[in-house]
């Protein structure tokens, strides 16, 4: 079975990644492969942060890869959090003041239209391919759910009347941008 190195220690993506592969490829962590590094997203778009974390386990560890960026993106807040997702309360990764800077900015915003977008670079014999995938949505009033991570509490995707927070894993993952572009990405895989 091929071997496949997910830019990543971030468990919530590993498990939605591995539930769509479903066995296809043997996925591997940063952890898998002993990578601690802390690779730094200093891209200013997903596409340039995601060919980052690519690039840099390829370059260190020759290992077939990819790496993915991803966030929320706010018709009234000008597209942010956009690429500072996870830190846009300002600590990395603190799901709880990110969610509350966003509604504290839309408090008494009507028009509340988001989207969730993500881009994969993929490192595949050497050559990059790129894959994305996009989910439409609103952001709600009010945190509702326990699953999911990140916004999925505030994120109600078009067509639907619960939160990413409110679905199962197995529900989000068919039909969340990240589930679109790892299809295009196992598309590709099965092409190959």
């Amino acid at each position: 079975m091929h071997q496949l190195v997910f830019a990543t220690n971030n468990t919530h993506k590993l498990e939605e990644v591995a539930a769509k592969i479903e066995g296809q490829i043997k996925l591997l962590s940063l952890n898998d492969i002993n990578c601690t590094d802390d690779i730094a997203e200093t891209g200013e778009t997903f596409r340039e942060n995601a060919s980052i974390k690519s690039h840099y386990v390829y370059n260190k560890y020759k290992l077939d890869c990819f790496g993915d960026d991803s966030g929320l993106e706010i018709d009234a807040l000008n597209g942010e959090p956009g690429v500072y997702s996870a830190r846009y309360a300002g600590e990395h990764g603190n799901h709880d003041a990110n969610i509350n800077k966003v509604l504290a900015s839309l408090q008494n915003v009507t028009g509340r239209k988001a989207r969730f977008y993500t881009v994969i670079s993929l490192i595949w014999n050497g050559e990059e391919h790129l894959f994305d995938g996009t989910i439409e949505g609103t952001i709600c009033q009010e945190r509702s759910g326990s699953e999911g991570f990140g916004y999925d509490p505030i994120f109600q995707p078009d067509g639907y009347d619960v939160t990413f927070a409110e679905m199962s894993l197995d529900e989000k993952n068919k039909i969340s941008h990240r589930a679109i572009a790892m299809e295009k990405l196992i598309d590709f895989l099965n092409g190959r």
